[in-house]
């Protein structure tokens, strides 16, 4: 069985870059997982895509936001040297409305990675360091990624926290 890593953190803290640092040393069939879904109309978000993209090696495979990581990874021919799944929060907002089953098929999915023969990168991302939000939806959902952020880091084989590009390990 494979590590999983889980790398966490505020908006812009070097968890990415730490990502595809660590991943460089997978292995040639590293794959990244996107897991946000496109909105051609975002053209900020499009750019930020971009951005990422450049910053990794243009041999990595890359699989855009599948329903189920796990099985997805599983179908590929040949089977990933490593994995990057960037990130939790993303993945949650394409399944906010589902509170309880979300979380379920979190766990479900964390188990998968933990079982797979090669190192899984999980980024997520500490959205609740700031005021409580006024918006009933918006503490629910920095909520939900708070406890995925939790059940992560547990199963995970090593958790770290990015701040100011600084990686500081967890366990």
């Amino acid at each position: 069985m494979g590590d999983l890593i889980f790398l966490t953190g505020p908006v812009r803290s070097g968890k990415s870059r730490r990502a595809v640092d660590l991943a460089m040393g997978f292995g040639d069939a590293v794959v990244f997982v996107a897991t946000y879904r496109r909105d051609p109309a975002d053209a900020e978000m499009a750019e930020r895509v971009r951005r990422h993209q450049a910053e990794r090696p243009a041999t990595w495979r890359t699989l855009e936001a599948p329903a189920s990581i796990a099985a997805a990874l599983a179908a590929l021919d040949p089977p990933p040297s490593g994995v990057v799944i960037d990130s939790l929060v993303l993945w949650l907002a394409d399944r906010f409305d589902q509170d309880e089953a979300a979380l379920d098929a979190w766990s479900r999915e964390l188990e998968a990675f933990r079982a797979m023969p090669c190192p899984v990168v999980v980024i997520g991302d500490e959205i609740g360091w700031s005021p409580v939000p006024m918006e009933p939806a918006l503490r629910r959902f920095r909520d939900l990624a708070g406890f995925l952020g939790q059940r992560t880091a547990a199963a995970a084989t090593e958790a770290w926290l990015m701040v100011a590009g600084c990686p500081v390990r967890l366990k």
